[in-house]
């Protein structure tokens, strides 16, 4: 946690008002986020199958960036009034408009690998 007035607050609040590539970077980056982006691209889904779908991602992690992203408007929470609760994520339209951004991030990323890396990391 970070004080509100502290100036590395102070400086990512600016920077985030400011700076269309720190506000992008700040609702997509983490190590999870775009994998999650990814995931939701195949459609509506459930956490357990998103949990599946991204092996190596703890369940606080997935929570964390989960609700960062809906917080950002970029991934939608349906929750279904059943017992037991049944929550779906999907997309919105404002992570659909970003695909073909992360798409070109990714094809960026397969070029720019370290040399003896594999490029399957989940």
């Amino acid at each position: 946690m970070r004080k509100e007035s502290s100036t590395n607050s102070l400086n990512i609040d600016a920077l985030t008002k400011n700076c269309g590539m720190v506000n992008a970077l700040s609702m997509i980056g983490g190590r999870w986020k775009p994998a999650i982006l990814y995931s939701l691209t195949d459609g509506r889904q459930r956490y357990s199958a998103l949990r599946k779908g991204i092996p190596r991602v703890s369940e606080r992690m997935l929570v964390k960036h989960l609700r960062e992203l809906e917080l950002d408007g970029l991934v939608r929470r349906i929750v279904y009034p059943e017992v037991p609760p049944r929550v779906e994520y999907e997309l919105t339209e404002r992570s659909t408009d970003l695909l073909p951004v992360l798409n070109l991030l990714s094809e960026w990323g397969y070029k720019n690998l370290p040399a003896g890396a594999t490029g399957n990391a989940t």
